[in-house]
């Protein structure tokens, strides 16, 4: 059982890359939530492991939701995933999500049982996610559409994470949190949209893919949009940290190595040059979070 779930993480779900990634964005989120309320004394070791772990668990959640919504085609056209090929059983999977859910309830009713509710709030959506909001059909005749919705989740996730700020305080919504949670939206779309541009030899039929939907150049254009819009967002979330120029400054580079980074891809669509978008999509969103929290410790506000 240990080596198959291994065998799994390591195709599906790689704890390490996950694990880095859960982790910034949970400190950039107690960070920024603390930090604009004014209350960076609350900021405590156990308060981020735990979050860190509810965290953890709802990525990981997610991941099982998927693999659940997508079994049918993923046997169709995906035979070579674990799940199709027998690796795990998506009773397996399911019980696993089930024992995540259990120590995330205790986790988060052992900071504050006030947050249980948010959580409740994340997995209805999450759930109304696996399920296609029952509109399947509909959905995927509308793949914008489609993608806008699931992306929804992931502004969801952090504001629950800021929460366990400003809710555990007794506040309301802290500063700039809007301008925050738009810049984690836009970062969803530049991930997803990133990892669903390929080169003509990846594309897989009856797998939908944005380059294949809108051609290579259109795909191109939305995920250099979608960085511009997280961009802007976040540079209007720093204002609330007096950190603006910093993180435009930031911003601006990241946004130029993206150009380049497409520019490449869209003279010679060769496999590593599609990989690339891919793997600078997780670079920068990382950085932008790490640059968010290394400018608050360097200017001293935490």
């Amino acid at each position: 059982m240990i080596h198959r779930l291994w065998i799994y993480q390591r195709e599906r779900f790689p704890l390490l890359a996950n694990g880095a990634l859960v982790a910034v964005l949970t400190a950039a989120s107690l960070l920024y939530a603390a930090l604009t309320l004014g209350a960076a004394s609350s900021l405590r070791l156990d308060l981020y492991a735990a979050a860190f772990g509810v965290a953890f668990g709802l990525f990981l959640q997610l991941r099982i939701f998927d693999e659940f919504k997508d079994y049918v085609d993923d046997r169709a056209f995906r035979p070579y995933r674990p799940v199709p090929r027998g690796v795990v059983s998506l009773r397996e999977l399911g019980a696993i999500g089930l024992l995540v859910a259990g120590m995330q309830v205790a986790l988060t009713a052992w900071i504050s049982w006030q947050l249980l509710p948010w959580l409740a709030m994340v997995w209805i959506y999450m759930g109304l996610m696996g399920r296609e909001f029952f509109v399947s059909r509909w959905l995927k005749a509308h793949p914008l559409i489609y993608m806008l919705s699931h992306m929804v989740i992931t502004p969801l996730i952090l504001l629950f994470l800021t929460a366990w700020v400003w809710l555990v305080a007794g506040a309301g919504f802290v500063p700039g949190l809007g301008w925050f949670l738009a810049a984690s939206y836009g970062n969803g779309m530049v991930f997803e949209i990133g990892r669903k541009i390929r080169v003509p030899e990846d594309e897989e039929p009856g797998v939908e893919t944005y380059s294949a939907l809108w051609g290579r150049s259109g795909a191109v254009a939305a995920w250099i949009g979608a960085m511009t819009l997280a961009g802007v967002c976040m540079t209007a979330a720093a204002t609330f940290l007096a950190l603006a120029m910093p993180i435009a400054v930031l911003l601006g580079i990241l946004w130029i190595g993206a150009l380049i980074v497409a520019a490449r891809y869209l003279q010679a669509p060769v496999h590593r040059r599609g990989a690339a978008i891919e793997r600078y999509s997780a670079l920068w969103t990382l950085l932008i979070y790490l640059g968010l929290i290394a400018g608050a410790l360097a200017a001293g506000s935490f």
